[in-house]
């Protein structure tokens, strides 16, 4: 299958990260190269593009589409590990990074990975083909971790239900396959919610977050790249759910923060500054435009953030 993944609101990425020719730049997802490939055709010849992705098929076809800019390159690697990548590099500064969270087109649409609800297939969701797979998740762990799981990466209300329900059916036999464990999320809620929206999305987006660590990788992958900007670089993130935009968001204002001092300090005393300033206020969405072209991109927000000049290291 061709590894297909449209781009999410290009060319606001683009202008938001106010690419230099001669500039440093890294794209932590590197996915299909949509992204990958504007930045690195902006770059002149003493620019640079560094694109890192934890999934081995992406960073294999991100290597086959870059391979006419001689001014990128890509690294299969988690973006929490981005410090690590620069310091090998011998790079300690650049000038934007771009990180497009979630799933990508691809990993849905290729039945296999198991990321999908629509197709039956092994149950797996490992974005780095390693480690934990959602099969394990759902087969080894207790009643009450998977309800806690669904209920705070899921933000699903039924959560108890589900768990108690692949509990009784693991006993009766392993949940193997991605068909299997719709149909017991189906089964777990109550007709008018299966009617009003496909109830397996919010369990399967749990259960992915879980097996990915994702936002504890995101959580680091954040710092990592806003420590990793020059004075004046930018860090853009595309973010698809409210736990990633809520963590992306808190994180932005913590860095905008000036004074620190207790509220009832008549005069600052810290001396703290703030360590940078938003682009954009408010979160950019996808036009109508792109709406029509690419559905996914619905639920898209981007955020973008400038290291201030004068800024604490």
């Amino acid at each position: 299958m061709e590894f297909v993944h449209v781009p999410v609101m290009l060319d606001e990425c683009m202008e938001g990260l106010n690419i230099r020719p001669d500039g440093i730049y890294v794209d932590g997802t590197a996915g299909g190269a949509g992204h990958s490939s504007a930045i690195a055709a902006r770059l002149g010849s003493e620019g640079r593009l560094i694109s890192l992705d934890r999934d081995p098929d992406a960073a294999a076809v991100a290597s086959e589409r870059l391979s006419a800019y001689e001014n990128a390159q890509v690294v299969h690697s988690n973006y929490s590990q981005m410090r690590e990548v620069l310091d090998r590099l011998g790079i300690d500064k650049v000038d934007g990074i771009l990180m497009d969270l979630g799933v990508s087109s691809f990993q849905l649409d290729e039945g296999s990975r198991g990321f999908s609800y629509h197709s039956d297939a092994p149950l797996d969701m490992r974005m780095s083909k390693e480690g934990l797979s959602a099969a394990d998740v759902v087969n080894t762990f207790s009643e009450q971790q998977l309800a806690k799981i669904i209920f705070e990466y899921g933000e699903e209300k039924f959560s108890r239900r589900i768990a108690s329900n692949i509990v009784a059916a693991r006993a009766q036999a392993p949940i193997e396959s991605t068909l299997q464990l719709a149909d017991i999320i189906r089964n777990s809620v109550p007709q008018k919610a299966r009617r009003e929206k496909n109830p397996c999305k919010k369990t399967f987006q749990a259960i992915r977050i879980a097996v990915n660590g994702e936002l504890d990788h995101l959580s680091k992958g954040l710092d990592d790249a806003f420590y990793s900007l020059k004075s004046g670089g930018r860090l853009a993130v595309i973010t698809f759910h409210s736990l990633e935009d809520r963590l992306v968001k808190q994180r932005f204002a913590g860095w905008c923060k000036g004074c620190i001092c207790p509220p009832d300090f008549p005069q600052c005393v810290c001396g703290h500054k703030p360590q940078g300033k938003l682009i954009n206020r408010k979160p950019i969405e996808a036009n109508e435009q792109e709406l029509e072209r690419n559905n996914r991109s619905r639920s898209a927000k981007l955020r973008i953030i400038e290291r201030s000049a004068e800024c604490n290291e």
